[in-house]
């Protein structure tokens, strides 16, 4: 397993876009969060994704009116790929940098997509906490957590129904966490559609 500090060091992900290793990258927004993405009814929502990657979720809050979303990466490379396909979207809601040192906060919404599943197992308590503090009160944390056993081996880490219930319910209600029934279909029945609220 690599270690902690190399899996959160931007010139690891950087090298990761630079050569297109990119196993994660489905090319579009997922399935499961385009239908949550739908029936949310205030563009007006503070929303961020965190580890955005290309940011075809981005994008498409952006395209449908969400004009309030940032994007966070640790790496450049893709946040520049989400200037390209989208050239008006706000510069100043491309955020480049660590997410446990960010400094934006007071977020309605923050959606979850292949970044927990990314970070080293040891730092899930403190992702916990820090989803918690970026949050205003009432605000949700949504998406999908990968539910297969958790290994040494990674990323992608998984994890189980039971652990993210025990990590996130002392600091959320637990609104949804549930198999997710419309998952692409490399990833059927290995994921958990969830929404916390703070």
């Amino acid at each position: 397993m690599k270690n902690t500090w190399t899996m959160t060091n931007k010139d690891y992900w950087e090298d990761r876009y630079t050569r297109g290793a990119l196993g994660w990258d489905i090319g579009y927004a997922s399935t499961p969060l385009r239908a949550y993405i739908d029936q949310l009814e205030d563009t007006s929502l503070k929303i961020l994704l965190p580890g955005a990657g290309f940011g075809h979720e981005v994008i498409y809050l952006y395209q449908q009116g969400f004009h309030n979303v940032f994007a966070l990466d640790i790496a450049n490379a893709p946040l520049q790929r989400i200037r390209e396909k989208q050239p008006d979207f706000p510069a100043a809601q491309l955020l480049e940098g660590d997410f446990f040192s960010m400094e934006e906060a007071g977020f309605d919404l923050i959606l979850e997509q292949t970044f927990f599943c990314a970070l080293p197992p040891g730092q899930r308590p403190a992702y916990a906490r820090r989803m918690h503090d970026l949050l205003v009160e009432g605000g949700r944390l949504a998406g999908l957590f990968f539910d297969f056993p958790l290994t040494p081996q990674g990323p992608p880490f998984g994890g189980s129904r039971e652990a993210y219930r025990a990590l996130f319910g002392p600091l959320f209600r637990v609104k949804t966490l549930e198999r997710a029934y419309n998952s692409i279909p490399p990833r059927q029945g290995n994921e958990l559609f969830f929404i916390f609220e703070k």
